[in-house]
């Protein structure tokens, strides 16, 4: 008499959650290895990715007619008065601390180039300032600051336009030509001089 063998043949659902479990039990926890892998490919992202980007810090803008009175005043370079001259057609620029300091190099942006300053003569009329050299370059431009924040008034005319800098508390102003900057320089010389009358 013959004995028949049975074989069994799990089936495919068996097979499956038989897998499962051995892939469950494998995985409960990370090994060393792939936690030492992971901080690795981190770590390589970072010094490729983010080494040369700089993060944002409170670095002044580029000086520009419009902010130049804030910018200097707000430096770290600003002790109660100082000095701002410009060289080789305003694209660089140097500052001092008080009358009798040493000029120091302006080390942020300058968005200066090609400025041209002026002034009113005794008769009202605009005329370009000549400043002479320093370190045998041309200066182009020359602005003292001062602690009451009153500075220098100037007319300047780059490619961008013209502004007139005040003296005193006002802001810089663009204006669309030399003659209204001249208007706005004879309105707030009137007005200064009239600040002290009674009435």
């Amino acid at each position: 008499m013959k004995v028949a063998k049975i074989y069994y043949f799990p089936s495919a659902a068996s097979s499956k959650s038989s897998t499962i479990a051995k892939i469950n039990k494998m995985h409960k926890a990370f090994s060393l290895i792939e936690l030492l892998i992971v901080i690795f490919i981190i770590s390589l992202v970072y010094f490729l990715g983010f080494e040369n980007l700089e993060m944002p810090e409170n670095k002044p803008k580029a000086l520009t007619p419009l902010n130049l009175k804030s910018n200097i005043t707000n430096s770290e370079m600003f002790s109660g008065k100082a000095t701002m001259l410009c060289v080789n057609k305003c694209t660089k620029c140097y500052l001092r601390k008080g009358i009798n300091a040493s000029f120091s190099s302006y080390g942020h942006g300058i968005d200066l180039k090609d400025t041209k300053a002026y002034t009113l003569d005794n008769t009202d009329s605009i005329v370009e300032i000549e400043y002479g050299r320093y370190k045998d370059e041309k200066i182009c431009l020359v602005i003292d600051f001062y602690r009451n924040g009153s500075s220098t008034q100037i007319i300047l005319e780059n490619k961008s336009g013209v502004y007139f800098l005040p003296s005193f508390f006002r802001k810089a102003q663009k204006v669309e030509s030399l003659a209204d900057a001249k208007e706005l320089w004879l309105k707030y010389n009137a007005t200064a001089s009239d600040s002290g009358s009674y009435y």
